[in-house]
């Protein structure tokens, strides 16, 4: 399996557990204002961890599927907005073509609002940035509605892990 593949089936399945937390989400007590809820002061709240976990996948479309592709850097008002936003990110991932990405080896550079700037290969860029990112931002989604009460656990995180469930075998 080449790194583009890899890549874009963990997008597709992180994407997939966000919709599903925003989902449950949506019937939580706090309704809407539950966005704002945050693990600490100096974190990111709700809304912005759902909104980066987006941009971490349109970015790393970007960066390496060579596509002009805006984020959307607007606030997430709404459960109902959110899972629009998931929806269509959900659809750039799947028509993505992986056969287009650079080569495994070829270079990757990218310069951080803040200044820092990162140089490697596509591939560590990757396993080393998009992927770690990514989780970063779904997992501190799960924190905070775990935080906030909602009645969810690791198999609403890895929830696309029930395709492989098998039965025990007799005996």
């Amino acid at each position: 399996m080449s790194y583009a593949t890899a890549l874009l089936a963990t997008c597709a399945n992180t994407l997939g557990t966000l919709d599903h937390l925003v989902a449950r989400a949506q019937g939580h007590a706090k309704g809407e204002a539950l966005l704002q809820s945050r693990l600490v002061e100096d974190m990111f709240p709700l809304h912005t961890q759902i909104r980066l976990t987006l941009d971490q996948v349109v970015t790393a479309l970007k960066r390496l599927g060579k596509r002009e592709l805006a984020v959307d850097d607007s606030d997430i008002t709404s459960f109902a907005i959110a899972r629009t936003r998931i929806a269509a990110v959900r659809d750039l991932v799947a028509q993505t073509d992986p056969a287009v990405w650079p080569a495994a080896g070829d270079p990757v550079e990218f310069t951080l609002p803040n200044g820092m700037a990162f140089a490697m290969q596509a591939h560590e860029y990757c396993r080393d940035w998009a992927i770690p990112q990514l989780y970063f931002h779904l997992m501190a989604t799960y924190a905070i509605l775990r935080m906030e009460g909602l009645a969810i656990g690791k198999a609403d995180y890895v929830g696309y892990m029930m395709k492989y469930l098998r039965q025990p075998a007799a005996g």
